[in-house]
């Protein structure tokens, strides 16, 4: 192999720079040149790559975001769309591809590697709902953001008597709303995967009303059967909380968007290098991921079928200490 290939598609994590970052110089370090493909899938169609050197990577470590950019492409979810691709990535004389991404980037991955072209994926996603890491790329700088504003949230909550519902991204996986209202102190947390019934949640937070807490926190994820507004919305229509005055704020894209922490700039370094590893060595067709504190791989067919459920402890805690 020569000419390697990485890019970053679907939704943009914290540490993905350095997964970029990582790529280039590991595949530099081997003697190779590499390759930056720049608007995810759509670039890949478009042939838009641009050689990348130590240097075009410096100062890149510490930013959020992705300097190669993402954009969804519905032609790549078609087998004309992967087939152009793939001509693209010939036409360059690039032979390896590194794709950075959640379960749709390695969907896409897997795609590519089904009609043969070498590629290797790396977990990321603030989610953390990607099979085959404990934890994804992006997910540590997403909680202490949300974790920030909650603490913030619960000053202000205090001083004026207020139940706030904050809500925190994860469409289908609720593991940012659970681990943050953990550590968070909230007082009850809404997840996708368990429907909220809004007359037992108002139970709870009148409960905490009539045991004299100044404020109550309801964490809630945005995939959940009713948002933070539609909590709002059904308590005001219902009339079912009294005492509390509350609000809904919705934390949104700043989650994603914050510059990484010191955990993923370091996750970002190790699975960017070992994929490049990994991709040098033969090893194609499989995502790198950490479990159990150690770098593994598991094969991409496994991975875009997977399911990676919360931890249950981590759910019975939540029950348990909101108290």
């Amino acid at each position: 192999m020569k000419n390697l290939a990485v890019l970053t598609s679907g939704g943009d994590a914290p540490g993905m720079n350095a997964a970029i970052r990582a790529v280039v110089r590991t595949g530099q370090a081997r003697g190779l040149q590499t390759w930056g493909v720049y608007e995810g899938y759509s670039g890949l169609i478009e042939g838009n790559f641009k050689r990348l050197g130590p240097r075009d990577v410096g100062s890149i470590i510490q930013r959020g975001g992705t300097v190669l950019g993402s954009a969804r492409c519905p032609q790549f979810h078609t087998e004309e769309g992967v087939e152009l691709a793939i001509r693209r990535l010939h036409g360059a004389g690039i032979e390896g591809l590194v794709v950075i991404g959640g379960n749709g980037s390695q969907t896409g991955a897997h795609a590519l590697h089904k009609m043969g072209f070498p590629v290797v994926g790396v977990a990321s996603t603030i989610d953390n709902d990607l099979y085959g890491s404990d934890v994804t790329l992006g997910v540590d700088t997403a909680l202490n953001v949300a974790l920030n504003a909650i603490d913030n949230l619960k000053v202000t909550a205090s001083s004026h008597r207020r139940a706030l519902l904050v809500e925190v991204m994860g469409r289908k996986c609720g593991y940012l709303a659970l681990m943050a209202g953990i550590a968070g102190g909230a007082e009850a947390i809404v997840l996708p995967e368990i429907d909220v019934v809004p007359e037992q949640l108002a139970e709870r937070i009148q409960d905490v009303y009539q045991r004299g807490k100044p404020h109550a926190i309801v964490v809630v994820a945005e995939g959940a059967n009713y948002n933070a507004e539609g909590l709002c919305q059904y308590f005001r229509e219902h009339e079912l909380l009294r005492g509390y005055e509350f609000r809904s704020t919705v934390l949104g894209y700043v989650q994603r968007g914050a510059p990484p922490t010191c955990a993923d700039r370091l996750l970002g370094t190790r699975l960017g290098s070992e994929a490049a590893e990994q991709i040098i060595a033969g090893n194609q067709g499989v995502l790198v991921g950490i479990i159990t504190g150690q770098v593994t791989t598991t094969p991409l067919e496994e991975v875009v079928v997977g399911k990676k459920p919360l931890d249950p402890w981590f759910l019975k805690a939540a029950d348990m200490l909101a108290r």
